[in-house]
């Protein structure tokens, strides 16, 4: 299940070479407290050609980019010790950080999701992640990018 604030209706699908060709050098923070997810996500993102960074809760996210630290995608795992996923997009977004961020969850709950889409995020997808959601997010950013030019 995927929540979005974009219209998924379009979903066509460009091959996996035309999004690895195209990704930019695209910078992703995986924030997950799992070491399984985080090193599965890191794995199938840097088969994208994405430069991948890790976190393991919600504070050590906001504490990189307060430090400076910038990502074109966050995938931020909804619960978590320390400061779960959607105190820590709340505070991204408090602080003004405009990355794509991605909540990624095993809650199967459409409420839960929906308040952790309130949090700020612009989709939702269960966990893990697979090629086709990583080549759909690889298509918005892109999309998003052309359209800032």
């Amino acid at each position: 299940m995927v929540l979005g604030k974009a219209s998924s209706s379009s979903l066509s699908m460009k091959s996996d070479e035309d999004v690895v060709n195209n990704n930019n050098n695209l910078r992703v923070l995986v924030v997950d407290d799992s070491p399984m997810i985080r090193k599965l996500h890191d794995m199938y993102l840097k088969k994208f050609g994405l430069e991948v960074q890790v976190a393991e809760n919600g504070k050590n996210a906001v504490e990189l980019f307060r430090f400076g630290a910038s990502f074109d995608l966050i995938l931020m795992d909804k619960e978590m010790p320390v400061m779960d996923g959607a105190e820590a997009t709340k505070e991204l977004r408090a602080m003004g950080v405009k990355s794509m961020i991605v909540g990624v969850t095993s809650l199967d709950s459409p409420y839960e999701k929906q308040v952790f889409m309130e949090a700020g995020l612009n989709y939702c997808f269960n966990k893990p992640l697979i090629a086709d959601n990583i080549s759909f997010l690889l298509q918005e950013l892109n999309k998003n990018n052309n359209d800032k030019n």
